[in-house]
């Protein structure tokens, strides 16, 4: 299955049985002091949805309850678990799609790739292509599917902690990443609690990814001129972000252009500034 699906072929592919479309969506609304408040796309997408879709929430099934962090990936069999109970097992085809700018998406497509299931696709654009497509939209709750059965096949180095990201800072032959904006990356902004960005990393900013009309990712050689421009090489290369979301992005079009040994820092920046790890601007 490739892993970028239009809406074109998602519509004409629902109602499929072997077919598992979510919305994975999360609001990240900035308070007045500059944080982040989590909101659940829950609300909206019961307004309004891909029909034949269901709602899976990040927050509450996917992310570790006794982690002080708010996106802690759960550990490969917790995950299989959660996801099965989904109806995602060893014969479905995925497709994950939300209303930002494609990382939440993203972000369950890379922690199914890191249990060893590779039939899951991200829906190009999200539900800001799928409507301005004209596609046919549904209300109400969604679909559940019955639970299944879903063997985790962890792949060691896609989801990886603090210690490989220290261990980088001074080795050339990881290339570090950074996926949050060019104003955290310089120290501009501050809304981690402390200015700068992980020592030696490169700055892609996940949402310049896309066509900000659209969502759509943009052209493959855009993308790799981009990744080009910053600097972005090595045989290693660990993305990072706030929380291991946008994080995501920048590790999928980096999957797409061919890169075979990417990983993504979970922990993020929320992570190293807790720890009182040092930072540049």
């Amino acid at each position: 299955m490739d892993a970028l699906i239009s809406t074109g072929s998602l519509a004409a592919e629902i109602g499929s049985p072997d077919l598992r479309v979510f919305d994975c969506t999360v609001h990240l609304r900035r308070s007045d002091d500059g944080t982040f408040r989590i909101e659940s796309g829950r609300r909206a997408f019961t307004e309004a949805h891909v029909p034949g879709s269901g709602f899976l929430d990040q927050v509450d099934e996917l992310s570790d309850p006794r982690s002080d962090l708010r996106f802690t990936a759960l550990d490969p069999a917790g995950l299989a678990v959660a996801l099965g109970s989904r109806g995602i097992g060893p014969r479905a085809r995925v497709v994950l799609y939300d209303r930002a700018f494609n990382m939440w998406a993203t972000r369950v497509w890379w922690l199914l790739r890191s249990i060893g299931f590779d039939s899951a696709a991200v829906l190009d654009g999200g539900w800001r292509a799928w409507t301005d497509d004209g596609r046919p939209v549904s209300t109400g709750q969604g679909v559940e599917h019955e639970p299944v059965e879903l063997a985790a096949d962890p792949r060691p180095g896609l989801v990886v902690g603090r210690a490989e990201v220290e261990s980088a800072t001074t080795d050339d032959a990881v290339c570090l990443l950074n996926a949050l904006s060019p104003q955290v990356h310089d120290g501009t902004d501050e809304s981690y609690g402390r200015p700068g960005h992980i020592p030696s990393s490169r700055n892609v900013y996940a949402v310049d990814l896309v066509d900000p009309a659209s969502h759509r990712y943009r052209p493959l050689d855009e993308l790799r001129a981009m990744f080009d421009r910053a600097g972005v090489r090595g045989d290693r290369i660990i993305t990072w972000c706030g929380g291991g979301i946008a994080a995501t992005s920048d590790a999928f079009v980096l999957s797409l252009l061919g890169h075979d040994d990417v990983g993504v820092y979970d922990g993020s920046l929320s992570e190293w500034v807790a720890a009182g790890l040092p930072l540049e601007v």
